[in-house]
């Protein structure tokens, strides 16, 4: 599509009842622009996505899309249709590829001559090929390898991963992506963050994921106080001109304070002295008390936590196996965890993470080996899955059921409605009842409850999803002050980068790796370790590729046709110039890398590039393998 504007946004205004969602909105995105819109939880975030997509009518306003603008939307609820396999729900878009894929499966499902030239001839005019293509490597991208299942029998997880496969197959010109990352691995996060980088595609999304924000955005939308606050830039640039214009909101306030008070003595002064015309005088005093009583987000003062102690003995596991079936989650891994520790966990989808840390809690038993628990630990499991609430119960209540206070050191204690306002439950809300609560607003609840109880061993279970950047800030700088033992399952690497000193890696059949570092830098040595990897498989293809070109060309086989499809043939014709096409690429990223002048951001981008390009070598590398061996 030409440059343009795609959406515009007019004096859009919206109320639920007596409460104000967001008033006289203005905005609009570009052709090609990408932006996030950040807001707290419960302040009307999924609201307006709703108001844009037609879902909810605003009570005043206008949402306005350039003509013929094709859009995809990912949200919350997958909407995909349960009655139909992976591959019928993603292949449902109306476009001249779609319908040529479409003609081309079916053709290939019978044996009419005539009806598969028809498609072949279809794909060349739709130039469907490299469409199916991309389709392929999205959908090997984000795990979704057996296409034929329906999709009533996924997990919530994979239904998550179909729908928004299925939002970057169709292409669209404006993508709205509702927390894209959840439900997504390092890997797949990784991945994804690549992609949406290098789109053409306009796009709007909701995430809390940072890394995104900070490299695949060039514009943030705050919505704040029912208003939209526009900075045109990356997460940092967001941070540094919110802490500006924080600090400009600051000087204001202390200004209208301190003339407010030279008013005050001015209105206290004897009536008699006050005449008709002090009214305006009068008024403005008015008007000024209310601007000097706003109440702003401020740092709070860090807490000095006081869990109880650990002893010398906290968490030993001795030579603990696990499997499932044929699957090993552990086999014989042994560790002894230390005062104070921080440990990330990661692994593919499926590793064991989970089962891991029902071992590690108790929860669950080993196949061999013994888990042996300190007596004085405390665990603080914050599970994915968080219990069910009494509906009817007080937001507040919640926490007393658990404690009133929270100990802090020196005899201090922190009060249940204290740490509730501390995570962004403002007092006002604290007798709300439960069944009023947002997903993400019970989620934080949750989190509370854990922390009341006092541990000194934290176990979160991806605590991140459904939790605001916001929220995220308040929750790692509570973190980085708690003296116990961490061990966190997260996505976000950003969150995790800032927390963990070093990190557990599940290779998915049965072996630990324990990396002395953060993720970045595991994953910065793991690329490193795939790149050699996939120079050894390109000059070995390379070599075998010289060799039979020495022998000279082979005889025609007369079943070559049975051994490759048509498709499989064009992919095997095509696959020594698209490695070669990569491994310049790939050589071009190494010399640039090897620049002084390099910042962190420039470096870490070519760094996550040329990891995408080693990793794609291999895969391809290894594919044409195997239609080589076939061939």
């Amino acid at each position: 599509m030409a440059g343009g504007n795609v959406l515009s946004v007019e004096g859009l205004t919206k109320r639920f009842g007596e409460r104000l969602i967001f008033e006289d909105l203005h905005f609009g995105l570009d052709r090609g622009q990408k932006a996030a819109l950040v807001a707290r939880n419960g302040t009307g975030k999924s609201t307006l996505m709703k108001v844009l997509l037609d879902i909810e009518a605003p009570d005043s306003g206008t949402v306005t899309f350039a003509g013929n603008v094709r859009i995809a939307h990912l949200s919350q609820d997958h909407g995909l249709d349960l009655d139909r396999t992976i591959l019928a729900n993603l292949f449902q878009a109306d476009n001249a590829a779609m319908r040529a894929i479409r003609q081309y499966e079916e053709a290939t499902q019978g044996e009419d001559a005539e009806a598969l030239q028809a498609a072949y001839d279809a794909m060349d005019r739709a130039e469907a090929w490299s469409y199916e293509a991309q389709a392929k490597e999205i959908l090997g991208k984000l795990g979704l390898h057996e296409t034929d299942r329906f999709v009533d029998g996924l997990s919530g997880g994979e239904k998550r991963r179909v729908a928004l496969a299925k939002c970057l197959i169709e292409q669209p010109d404006l993508l709205l992506l509702d927390e894209p990352t959840n439900h997504l691995d390092l890997g797949m996060i990784e991945w994804l963050e690549g992609y949406l980088a290098r789109a053409k595609t306009t796009l709007l999304m909701v995430t809390h994921d940072r890394f995104f924000l900070e490299v695949v955005c060039d514009t943030i939308l705050e919505l704040e106080n029912c208003t939209l606050h526009k900075y045109p830039g990356n997460w940092s640039y967001f941070l540094e001109k919110k802490g500006e214009r924080s600090s400009n909101e600051h000087a204001q306030r202390d200004r209208a304070r301190s003339i407010m008070r030279r008013e005050l003595e001015w209105v206290r002064a004897t009536p008699q002295a006050r005449t008709g015309k002090s009214k305006s005088r009068l008024d403005a005093f008015k008007d000024l008390k209310s601007r000097a009583s706003v109440r702003l987000e401020e740092d709070e003062v860090r807490l000095e936590l006081d869990p109880a102690r650990l002893g010398g003995k906290i968490l030993e596991l001795h030579r603990v196996r696990k499997a499932y079936g044929e699957k090993a989650i552990l086999d014989g891994w042994t560790y002894h965890f230390k005062p104070g520790e921080r440990v990330g966990l990661v692994g593919d989808n499926g590793a064991g993470k989970s089962t891991l840390i029902r071992l590690m809690t108790g929860e669950d038993k080993p196949d061999g080996g013994k888990v042996v628990i300190g007596d004085t630990v405390v665990f603080g499991h914050f599970s994915q899955e968080p219990p069910s609430f009494d509906e009817g119960m007080k937001v507040i209540e919640a926490l007393y059921e658990i404690a009133e206070f929270m100990p802090l050191k020196k005899g201090k204690k922190l009060a249940a409605a204290q740490l509730l306002e501390r995570f962004l439950f403002p007092r006002h809300r604290h007798h709300d009842f439960i069944h009023k609560l947002s997903g993400g607003e019970r989620k934080r609840l949750h989190l509370l409850r854990v922390l009341m109880g006092n541990p000194n061993f934290l176990v979160f279970d991806e605590p991140t999803n459904d939790l605001d950047v916001f929220t995220l800030g308040v929750l790692e700088e509570f973190l980085l002050d708690f003296p116990g033992c961490l061990l966190l399952v997260s996505h976000d690497r950003y969150f995790m980068d800032k927390l963990v000193d070093h990190v557990f890696v599940l290779d998915g059949a049965g072996g630990v790796r324990d990396f002395p570092g953060n993720y970045t830098q595991y994953r910065t040595q793991a690329d490193a370790e795939e790149k050699a990897l996939a120079n050894q498989q390109a000059a070995a293809a390379k070599a075998a590729a010289e060799a039979r070109a020495a022998e000279g060309p082979a005889a025609p086989k007369g079943d070559y046709s049975q051994r490759l499809s048509y498709n499989e043939k064009r992919e095997y014709e095509g696959l020594e110039g698209v490695i070669a096409t990569l491994e310049e690429e790939k050589a071009s990223l190494e010399t640039a890398m090897s620049a002084s002048s390099l910042d962190h951001e420039e470096l870490e981008r070519l760094a996550t590039r040329l990891g995408e390009v080693t990793a794609d070598i291999e895969a391809k590398t290894e594919r044409w393998i195997e239609l080589d061996e076939r061939a």
